[in-house]
């Protein structure tokens, strides 16, 4: 059962905007099974309660119970759940757990205000839960309160805390086993049988580096989250460059980059104590995934659209970064990638250095005659980095390209992101070659050049150097997984050479 346990009616809650009908009638219809009214010092009689279910409309198996929130005086509010009479103000704990042994006591929205509890409280045997989710804490209140329930073990649940119609029902608690009052409800809770209504999945991160997407609560409201993304980051320098991150999203969202058919993550919390970014989760699919199903037709269309994207992007000429930043670390980034072919003496090991020395000598070319030219790229733009959704799947003006990962960030050159890009997406459909013939990667390029503003005579040349470039990281990446001797290591090895020989008569 999910059940609405922590609200308040404007009837006997002076900080409350809603009445008891309007929220049992809200909460019935967003699906949930059951409400505890917790006014302040107050309960409800049965016979209230069954006047408000009857005015609310709703059917008998839902359950309309009450509790009562209490201000303590050494454990601030706590819910009572199961006492036959009001608890009254600024009672200590321990004196409402003798009176009333069979009720549940819950410590509510302890997190809120950046408060921290320590372990000794969360778990004092005279709680019998912890509010963990509240609209009363801010997100990443709410992370903190997820990671001290993870590590101390403690009985947690959820209460939306709901003074509002908007977001009623938003944080219900999930309960192991159906109830039929309020006394049931208690005993379950003090048993331990529930937990908030939650969804939490662990992603692919960074080697120090712990990703989560996380959802708290139901669609319920507008008090209800979205699906949320939780970096940890371990050191401080991956703190540092992800920091830097979110001011890159923050300031695409502030260009326009939150609706419309050109998105980003956006960011909506952060916990720098702990080292804590959140943000948005994006929506839909990756266009990898996209393009593997689609027909031709629309596969192409995704094309565009990511194409369109990065063009969108560059012409916003950002500098967000310091310009000489790239080529400072490039070659200690393109050595990294060939380290351990040279340490394990690939046959190809010295063919490949010579192409990182003409990748690298290239580079410094570009930089240095045409500074001006360089501006904020992406960095690792590829298409399982792209996401294709669809706001309204019965009208096409509503599909919509979203780019994640911007940790690699730099000032660089248009055709860093595009080489990237046309290198990785071959790569990718190495072993589907009916994925490139029905969406060829010229599609994405095409709807670049269209979409951009002011690129330079020589941009398909800088195109092919960077797809070299890239390719020195595909080839790291396939050692590194045990195919350095491969078909597809060698191939990616074949395109990078020619890459460099087409360009070569140009800048040398």
């Amino acid at each position: 059962m999910n059940i609405e346990i922590h609200c308040h009616s404007s009837e006997y809650s002076r900080c409350s905007h809603v009445t008891a009908v309007d929220l049992v009638r809200r909460v019935f219809e967003s699906g949930l099974q059951g409400i505890v009214l917790t006014d302040h010092h107050h309960l409800w009689s049965d016979e209230a309660l069954e006047d408000i279910r009857e005015k609310a409309g709703v059917q008998e198996f839902f359950l309309v119970l009450s509790g009562q929130e209490t201000t303590t005086n050494d454990f601030g509010d706590v819910l009572v759940i199961g006492a036959d009479r009001t608890v009254p103000k600024h009672t200590p704990l321990a004196e409402i757990r003798n009176e009333f042994p069979e009720a549940a006591l819950i410590w509510a929205h302890p997190y809120r205000h950046g408060h921290t509890p320590d372990a000794e409280k969360l778990l004092h045997p005279m709680i019998d839960a912890v509010e963990i989710f509240s609209s009363n804490q801010s997100i990443s209140e709410s992370n903190r309160a997820l990671e001290d329930w993870h590590r101390h073990k403690f009985t947690a649940i959820g209460g939306t805390d709901t003074h509002a119609l908007s977001y009623a029902g938003a944080y219900p608690t999930r309960f192991d086993h159906p109830v039929t009052d309020i006394a049931a409800l208690a005993e379950e809770i003090r048993a331990g049988r529930c937990r908030p209504y939650f969804r939490e999945i662990p992603r692919l991160g960074a080697s120090h580096t712990r990703v989560r997407e996380l959802r708290i609560g139901t669609n319920t409201g507008d008090g209800g989250r979205e699906e949320l993304i939780v970096k940890n980051y371990e050191t401080h320098k991956e703190w540092r460059d992800a920091k830097r991150t979110f001011h890159i999203l923050n300031t695409l969202i502030d260009h326009g980059f939150d609706t419309g058919p050109f998105r980003v993550p956006k960011p909506l919390d952060e916990d720098p104590e702990n080292r804590v970014l959140i943000e948005q989760s994006v929506k839909g699919e990756t266009l990898f995934n996209r393009i593997c199903r689609a027909e031709p037709k629309t596969a192409r269309k995704y094309l565009q659209l990511a194409g369109r994207w990065l063009a969108a992007y560059h012409n916003l000429k950002l500098a967000l970064t310091p310009a000489e930043e790239f080529l400072e670390i490039e070659p200690q980034r393109l050595n990294w990638y060939i380290k351990d072919i040279f340490l394990n003496q690939h046959k190809k090991r010295d063919r490949i250095r010579e192409i990182l020395e003409a990748v690298l000598n290239t580079e410094r070319i570009l930089y240095q005659e045409r500074p001006e030219r360089v501006m904020q790229g992406h960095g690792d733009f590829h298409p399982k980095n792209i996401f294709i959704g669809q706001d309204d799947p019965q009208h096409s003006d509503s599909l919509f390209a979203a780019v994640i990962d911007f940790d690699s960030s730099f000032q660089l050159p248009r055709a860093f992101d595009v080489g990237a890009f046309m290198a990785q997406y071959r790569n990718q459909f190495f072993s589907e070659p009916h994925i490139l013939q029905k969406a060829p990667g010229d599609i994405f390029q095409n709807a670049y050049t269209e979409a951009a503003d002011e690129l330079d005579d020589d941009f398909g040349d800088q195109v092919v150097l960077f797809q070299a470039r890239t390719c020195l990281s595909i080839l790291y990446y396939l050692y590194k997984v045990g195919m350095g001797d491969s078909e597809n290591f060698w191939k990616v090895q074949v395109e990078a050479e020619h890459s460099i020989n087409h360009i070569a008569v140009d800048y040398y």
